[in-house]
């Protein structure tokens, strides 16, 4: 019996609302699991009610395990940046506070780097600023069950705002 040496990867995205986020992520071959939650903030322990009034400063986000030898980070980044409005501080259609804010959470340096390039490339392709945050990660606290692949659980593809 050969024993395969498996890697996994973690990645963490805030854009906008995390029910349609993780739902895009699950999409991508070589994501092995995601999960919602909270992440960026100071309070401890932060619940949805609790994130949802603006004050314990966390953004809703994603967290991605991905096996690097059949999905890239920067392969990641190119989804992030197509699912949202990077150019819109601390909104996403309807939804608006800094708990909706667009933001990449990166896990060591090599992330940071890839990070900041995508960035640079994803401005050169809009004339509107992007105001996308790039911070290493923080503590991940996970959202409430019932919020966990949210849109699977109701048949939905997505709940993305239609643009005008």
């Amino acid at each position: 019996m050969t024993h395969v040496n498996h890697t996994t990867e973690t990645a963490t995205f805030a854009a906008g609302c995390f029910w349609g986020v993780e739902a895009a992520f699950r999409e991508i071959e070589g994501v092995e699991s995601t999960r919602v939650g909270y992440t960026g903030g100071h309070a401890p322990s932060p619940g949805y009610k609790q994130v949802c009034r603006g004050k314990t400063g966390h953004a809703e986000a994603v967290e991605v395990s991905f096996d690097p030898e059949r999905v890239s980070y920067e392969r990641l980044l190119d989804l992030f940046w197509s699912i949202h409005n990077p150019t819109t501080l601390n909104r996403q259609g309807w939804d608006f506070g800094s708990q909706y804010r667009s933001a990449i959470f990166t896990h060591g340096e090599q992330q940071a780097t890839a990070a900041q390039a995508s960035f640079e490339r994803a401005q050169e392709r809009t004339r509107r600023r992007i105001v996308t945050e790039i911070a290493p990660a923080s503590e991940f606290w996970q959202a409430e069950d019932y919020h966990q692949q949210y849109l699977e659980k109701r048949g939905q593809a997505s709940c993305a705002v239609g643009v005008a």
